[in-house]
C-alpha cells in the first residue's frame, strides 16, 4: 500500500465529512478534468490516458504546473498520487470512507526537497491551506449534487 514519506519535512493531514454518497464523492474527486469547475484553485487539468496505477495527469494550481503519477487505485476507497513541481516532491493519499449516513474524506501529503527545506513553515502553511480549500470545495460540490 502506497503512503506518504513520513520522513517529509512537510506532512499535513485533514480529514471532513461530507454528507453525499459515497458515488457523488469519489465520482467528483476522479473526474479530473472537471476539478477546475468545482476547485477554483485549479486552472486546468487533463489525464494522459485512462486513471490506473502507473497512469498520469497534468494539472496547474498556484501557479505549478505539475504532472502527477497515480500510483494506487481502489476505486471508491483510496486513491494515491505523487511528482514533482518546481524541485518539490509531493506524495499525495486520499480515503473515502462511508459511514451510515455521510462519507469521510482523509487527504494526507507529503513535501520533500531543497524548496521545502528552505522554507517548511511557509510551506506547510501553503499545503495546509490548500488541502483545506480542496476538501471544502468538495464538501461544498458533492452536498449541492444531492
Amino acid at each position: 500500500m502506497a503512503t506518504i514519506d513520513e520522513t517529509a519535512p512537510v506532512i499535513v493531514r485533514l480529514s471532513i465529512k461530507i454528507d453525499a454518497p459515497l458515488t457523488t464523492v469519489w465520482d467528483l474527486h476522479t473526474d479530473i478534468p472537471a476539478w477546475p469547475t468545482w476547485n477554483t484553485d485549479i486552472e486546468r487539468a487533463t489525464v494522459n490516458g485512462p486513471l490506473r496505477p502507473g497512469s498520469s495527469f497534468s494539472w496547474r494550481t498556484h501557479g505549478l504546473d505539475i504532472t502527477s503519477t497515480v500510483h494506487e487505485l481502489i476505486p471508491g476507497e483510496r486513491i494515491v498520487w505523487g511528482g514533482p513541481a518546481a524541485g518539490i516532491t509531493g506524495l499525495h493519499v486520499w480515503t473515502f470512507e462511508q459511514n451510515v449516513d455521510h462519507v469521510t474524506v482523509h487527504t494526507e501529503e507529503s513535501w520533500s526537497g531543497d524548496p521545502v527545506e528552505a522554507a517548511v513553515d511557509q510551506l506547510g502553511e501553503a499545503l495546509q491551506a490548500s488541502l483545506a480549500d480542496w476538501l471544502s470545495s468538495l464538501k461544498t460540490r458533492a452536498e449541492q449534487a444531492v
